[in-house]
């Protein structure tokens, strides 16, 4: 599909939801604050380059399913104001990916630091 505006303009529009996200996003927040105090740990605590692959990898795996979910509920809302069986689904649904992505950050987190913080 061609686009109707230039790259720039692509990445204009990305900055602007990444500013939403931030500015209107509670959740987003404070994930956005976590990743940032698993990043200053990581670099307290000289982890090797192959943690700080997967610790950004999933950082950024909860912060774009973050940004999916809301992405979600916001269409949701848009064409099922009511409240709907389905239209529920759809949001549980995408919380729920969000839930268990930061449940196993929560995972990796202590699988990287705990043997640091610990002289394991």
């Amino acid at each position: 599909m061609e686009s109707k505006h230039s790259l720039f303009k692509s990445f204009v529009y990305a900055f602007e939801g990444v500013k939403v996200a931030v500015q209107k996003g509670h959740n987003f927040r404070i994930q956005l604050g976590f990743g940032v105090l698993a990043c200053v740990l990581g670099f307290y605590l000289n982890i090797s380059e192959t943690d700080w692959t997967i610790l950004i990898l999933v950082i950024s795996l909860v912060l774009i399913l973050e940004l999916l979910n809301t992405s979600i509920e916001a269409i949701v809302d848009l064409v099922s104001p009511e409240i709907r069986d389905k239209a529920k689904i759809a949001k549980d649904v995408s919380a729920a990916a969000v839930l268990i992505s930061s449940a196993a950050s929560i995972f990796v987190g202590a699988a990287i630091f705990l043997p640091k913080i610990l002289g394991v």
